[in-house]
């Protein structure tokens, strides 16, 4: 099994790189976040530097990648501390097109989302299904030749900017059924949808979704209908897969961000990196990080096994990025001290994104009993 890069997939990381570098700077991001249309302006440079069409088909815009290159751009956008929302449109929108759009709907969208002409949001999550895939109390009735939406979707990732909803509704069965489950790909400039935005604690902005007679015409499903359960789980994995290589991101510039900050401060007439505690901390960090970036790839590469090998090495790979993370983040504030938790420092925007990634599609808990009940199914 190789591990390394190929040359493409370098000169991506490397380009992404220099660019982060000269323009997406800490302070350059903060004046993208105080501005109405700073994150299109980079939405487009993304499509320019073919960030956007990297996964995506050849045939529909894109460059004919796959997970890996998903897995570069991710890592170099969690250095970056990136907040477009790359990973509800490339990684979940285009994933379900990728899966089960039929080929009208791949040439309306994906060569769309490769030219940064297309936002997706993913609105799956309900206010009481927590991170049940299959708990879907939203409604699609057959209405002529196409559905009718009614229902609420809560902290829709990418909602604000979104131009599509992708709305997982239920066409059949009871609320936790694991049949009876649509995709469906809704403007959401339609009639009868309405959004509640408001920033998230890590800068990215979501939104509560509620659908209110909502029409959509046939065109409007992906797939077969009452069957995209399976549909779901796998773009999610895909996600977390994503989520996690943006972790890893995070977690080195935090280890190397504490690293420098030790080397500076001084105490007791001594840069405190002297001090053997403060070694041994900063060694824990780089361990821990370097356990992560190992189950990120392993699981990125399992995406294309079977089902259940797929979601035993993406459950590993999250439930160690969550509790890792968190060992990171609070390692180096707590080295940084008070400093580490204002907004001037860097290291305290770093660790709020890796504590909403272990909050997004499952915490720690959530994929240790789901590896576990996988791991037992397997070996009956």
């Amino acid at each position: 099994m190789n591990f390394d890069y190929t040359d493409e997939q370098n000169a991506l990381r490397d380009s992404l790189s220099k660019w982060a570098a000269q323009q997406y700077d800490f302070e350059k991001r903060k004046a993208a976040l105080k501005s109405e249309d700073g994150w299109k302006k980079n939405c487009a440079t993304f499509a320019e530097l073919g960030l956007l069409a990297a996964p995506l088909p050849a045939e529909y815009g894109g460059l004919g990648g796959g997970a890996t290159e998903v897995a570069v751009v991710a890592e170099e956008f969690g250095k970056a501390l990136v907040v477009e929302p790359f990973v509800p449109t490339v990684v979940l929108g285009a994933g379900a097109l990728k899966y089960a759009g039929n080929a009208a709907q791949k040439e309306k969208h994906l060569n769309a989302i490769a030219a940064g002409e297309r936002v997706i949001a993913f609105a799956q999550a309900e206010p009481k299904s927590r991170w049940a895939l299959n708990d879907v109390s939203t409604t699609a009735k057959k209405s002529g030749a196409g559905y009718t939406l009614n229902g609420q979707k809560a902290v829709v990732l990418g909602a604000p900017q979104a131009d599509y909803l992708l709305v997982s509704a239920r066409t059949a069965g009871g609320q936790r059924d694991a049949k009876g489950i649509s995709l469906f790909l809704v403007p959401k400039s339609a009639k009868g949808v309405s959004t509640r935005d408001y920033p998230t604690m890590d800068d990215t902005r979501a939104a509560e979704v509620y659908f209110e007679n909502v029409s959509v015409g046939a065109e409007a499903l992906l797939g077969e209908a009452d069957a995209a359960l399976p549909v779901i789980e796998h773009i999610v994995d895909d996600a977390n897969v994503a989520y996690c290589n943006e972790a890893v991101g995070c977690m080195r510039l935090m280890t190397s961000l504490t690293q420098d900050y030790a080397k500076q401060r001084k105490q007791f007439g001594k840069a405190i990196a002297e001090f053997q505690v403060i070694q041994h901390r900063l060694v824990d960090m780089f361990m821990a990080t370097e356990e992560c970036v190992s189950l990120a790839l392993l699981a990125t590469i399992k995406l294309d096994a079977s089902d259940e090998e797929r979601a035993r090495a993406v459950s590993s790979a999250k439930a160690l990025v969550g509790k890792q993370g968190r060992f990171v983040g609070q390692a180096a504030v707590q080295i940084h001290g008070g400093m580490g938790v204002t907004d001037e420092m860097r290291v305290g925007h770093y660790f709020k994104r890796v504590t909403m990634i272990d909050a997004t599609f499952g915490n720690v808990d959530t994929h240790l009993r789901r590896f576990a009940a996988l791991t037992a199914k397997a070996a009956a």
